[in-house]
C-alpha cells in the first residue's frame, strides 16, 4: 500500500494507495468552512441571452452569501454556462457584464480547446479564452478538460498541463472529470493529481465525478502530504460530503441550491451544532440527485435545463430555455418534475427560515 508521494508512478492506481482507502469520518471538521464556487447558469429567453435574469440569479446567490457569511466566488462561462457552445465573442460579454453589474466578487472563467482539429493536442488551444479570462481583474481561470489533452498518456497529460500553464498570468485551477459529463473523460491518477498539485501556478483542482469517490481521495491524499492545493467538488451528488470535510465547493448544484449549501455550511460549524442540518443536507441533496439524474445514456449533462427550471419557478428568471444550440435537453415535463423535486427543500427551508428558497408569493 502505497503512502508517500515518491513512491507513485504513472501506474499507479488509486485503490494501491492509502488515500482511497480513508474514511470520510477521519477528514470531517466543524470548524473550516471553504469558498463555494457556483457555476453560473447563463440563462436564456427566445433564444438569446437572457441578461437580466443572468443579473437577478446573482444577486439572489449575492444575498444567500452575506445571510450567511459563505464566500462565494462566481464561475463564468464553464459548463453551466455553455462554455461549449459559445463564441468568443459571446465569452467575453459574459465576463464583461458580469463585471459592470458586479464589480467586488472574485471570479473564476472556465476555459479549454478552442477551434482543436487534428489528432494531436495542441496546448495554445486554451490561448483564446486564457487571453480574454486574464485581461479582468480578480480572476482565475479553470483548465477545463478536452478530449485530445484527457487521451495523452499520464507523463505526457501532465506535461501538457505544464505548457498550458506557462501561459497563466493569474491562478489556475485543473479539472478533472468522469464519463458520466462527457463520455471521454477519465479522472486523475494519484500520480498526475501529485504532479499538478505541486506546481506553483495551480491552486487547486476540480474533481467531478458521480460514480466514483475521488473528491475523498484528493482531500485524504492533499491533507496527509501537506499540499499547497486546494481541492474542490464537482461532485453534485456529494454535496454534504464537502460541507462536512470543510472542502471548496465548485458546482453547478450551487445555482439551484444557493441559499440551501450557505445555510447547511453555516449551521455545520456552528457551535454546539444544530442536528437539523442533517434533513436539510438530505432535503438538499434530493433536489440535486433529481437536477443531475443521468439520461438512457447515462449522462448527466441536461442538468443545465433542470437548473433553468429550478430557477424559473423560483421567479428568478422567465424562461427555462437553453442554449439554442444545446442537445442537453430534458423532456416536456421537466417543469413538473422539477416543481416535484423541490417540495421537500422547500419543506425544510420553510422550518429553518431560509427565506431566500421560497416560491414567489
Amino acid at each position: 500500500m502505497i503512502t508517500q508521494a515518491h513512491e507513485l508512478t504513472p501506474d499507479t492506481t488509486w485503490n494501491n494507495t492509502i488515500w482511497a482507502h480513508t474514511p470520510e469520518e477521519s477528514l470531517v471538521d466543524h470548524q473550516r468552512s471553504s469558498r463555494l464556487c457556483v457555476a453560473t447558469l447563463l440563462p436564456f429567453k427566445n433564444g438569446e441571452p437572457d441578461w437580466e435574469g443572468f443579473e437577478s440569479s446573482i444577486r439572489w446567490m449575492l444575498a444567500a452569501g452575506e445571510a450567511y457569511g459563505i464566500e462565494l466566488v462566481f464561475v463564468l462561462n464553464a459548463d453551466t454556462g455553455y462554455i461549449f457552445q459559445l463564441s468568443e465573442e459571446l465569452y467575453a460579454e459574459v465576463i464583461r457584464r458580469f463585471r459592470a453589474a458586479f464589480p467586488e466578487p472574485r471570479i473564476i472563467c472556465g476555459t479549454t480547446a478552442v477551434g482543436a482539429s487534428g489528432e494531436k493536442f495542441q496546448p495554445s488551444w486554451y490561448q483564446p479564452h486564457l487571453e480574454i479570462a486574464q485581461s479582468f481583474d480578480n480572476v482565475e481561470v479553470m483548465l477545463m478538460t478536452s478530449k485530445l489533452l484527457n487521451e495523452l498518456p499520464d507523463e505526457k497529460r501532465r506535461d501538457a498541463y505544464f505548457e498550458i500553464a506557462e501561459m497563466l498570468t493569474v491562478p489556475g485551477i485543473v479539472h478533472a472529470l468522469e464519463p458520466s459529463f462527457v463520455p471521454w473523460a477519465t479522472p486523475f491518477s494519484p500520480w498526475l493529481l501529485k504532479e499538478l498539485a505541486q506546481h506553483e501556478k495551480f491552486i487547486g483542482g476540480k474533481i467531478s465525478t458521480l460514480d466514483e469517490p475521488h473528491f475523498l481521495y484528493w482531500s485524504a491524499m492533499c491533507r496527509d502530504l501537506g499540499f499547497d492545493f486546494a481541492p474542490h467538488s464537482g461532485d453534485d451528488y456529494g454535496i454534504p460530503t464537502a460541507i462536512r470535510l470543510g472542502e471548496s465547493l465548485l458546482i453547478g448544484a450551487g445555482v439551484s441550491a444557493c441559499p440551501l449549501i450557505c445555510a447547511a455550511r453555516q449551521m455545520w460549524t456552528k457551535s454546539p451544532l444544530d442536528t437539523r442540518v442533517y434533513k436539510l443536507f438530505e432535503s438538499l441533496q434530493s433536489l440535486e440527485d433529481a437536477v443531475f439524474r443521468l439520461n438512457e445514456n447515462g449522462s448527466a449533462a441536461a442538468y443545465k435545463h433542470s437548473t433553468a427550471h429550478v430557477l424559473k419557478h423560483l421567479g428568478l428568471i422567465d424562461s427555462p430555455e437553453i442554449h439554442p444550440a444545446c442537445n442537453d435537453r430534458r423532456g416536456d415535463d421537466e417543469a413538473l418534475r422539477m416543481a416535484e423535486a423541490m417540495q421537500r427543500p422547500l419543506r425544510i427551508a420553510d422550518r429553518l427560515d431560509i427565506d431566500l428558497f421560497s416560491l414567489p408569493s
